[in-house]
């Protein structure tokens, strides 16, 4: 019988990580998760709490060491751990240089001192900024925000500990996720926890503008088997775009969630589209998306009881949580 692998999973109680985890577990994989539970949710696993394949360690990333136990024997490192938004990395900058970039290279060091057989960095397409569609991976770059530049930095890390370090890295850069146990607290943000909580209320939805511009959904399950595609292959070095390559509308959603709208201003830094063209990890990985967009908003729906304790965000709200974005990002940058 062949030996058990090991797959540490960083992030692991958060939205997308909770996710990876059972797909691993699904493979048979021993499975470590660390992280620091100011996205996450140890709830996240608790279907899990009688698995002996699973083992937790709560700790900042920032704090780990490269002698670390958790990266002992582990053969994949799949990196999800940092912090997210817009609005929150222009006000607090540093923040997210230190989580996204120097957390990446702690867990980066880990890594190299196990010899891992492959480093998966969890990449966003947030980096290309305002891009041409669809998006091929060798598009230019232009972060917007802070957010997507730390991202961004922290993938050059990963590729430079591939060249200098001969460690096995690949990245993925993710366009839109979307699913269940995806963050239901924090700052105004990702428009699913926005509309399920709204729907709740029995408020009208948000629309920014006038709801043409569309996302490229992926479901969190689909973009965990992806990951999962990208520690086993015996390509490194590698970066893929990863969505469903199928924008939907924000219109479409609000048809699919039902209910009223209300329009508010369009943000500035904001693209009408995302669309990721899935051509190269499609031929690479032979992956390919298994969740319909409106499935997934029904399983969303399903689960819609966990949106209870949301914060409620209305136009007057969402203007003033949104100020810092018109500030920084608007064209006139003089004021």
């Amino acid at each position: 019988m062949p030996q058990t692998k090991t797959a540490l999973v960083t992030g692991g109680a958060g939205f997308i990580g909770s996710h990876m985890v059972d797909v691993l577990l699904d493979r048979g994989m021993a499975v470590r998760v660390v992280d620091n539970l100011s996205g996450g949710h140890e709830r996240n696993l608790d279907h899990h709490s009688r698995n002996q394949a699973l083992s937790c360690e709560w700790g900042d990333i920032r704090d780990l060491k490269p002698d670390a136990s958790i990266f002992r024997d582990v053969n994949y490192i799949i990196h999800f751990a940092g912090i997210g938004d817009i609005v929150p990395s222009i006000e607090q900058p540093i923040d997210y240089m230190s989580v996204n970039v120097q957390g990446t290279v702690r867990v980066l060091e880990g890594a190299r001192a196990a010899n891992v057989e492959k480093f998966v960095y969890a990449a966003s397409s947030s980096c290309y900024g305002l891009a041409d569609v669809p998006t091929t991976e060798d598009h230019p770059i232009g972060p917007q925000y802070p957010y997507a530049l730390s991202k961004y930095q922290g993938e050059q890390a990963a590729f430079h500990w591939h060249e200098v370090y001969g460690l096995p890295v690949n990245a993925i850069r993710i366009f839109n996720a979307y699913g269940t146990r995806v963050r239901t607290t924090g700052a105004y943000g990702a428009v699913f926890g926005v509309f399920l909580k709204q729907k709740l209320a029995g408020k009208p939805f948000t629309v920014v503008g006038d709801g043409e511009q569309s996302r490229d959904f992926l479901y969190a399950s689909d973009v965990a088997r992806a990951f999962l595609a990208a520690a086993e292959t015996p390509i490194s070095g590698e970066v893929w775009n990863l969505g469903a390559g199928n924008p939907q509308s924000v219109n479409s959603l609000v048809d699919l969630i039902g209910g009223e709208k209300v329009h508010i201003p369009k943000r500035p830094g904001e693209p009408d589209c995302t669309w990721a063209d899935v051509t190269k990890i499609q031929r690479d990985l032979n992956w390919a998306p298994q969740i319909p967009f409106e499935e997934g908003v029904q399983r969303m729906l399903d689960d819609i009881e966990v949106w209870n304790d949301a914060p409620l965000w209305e136009p007057d709200s969402i203007a003033k949580a949104t100020e810092t974005w018109f500030q920084y990002l608007g064209e006139d940058k003089s004021t």
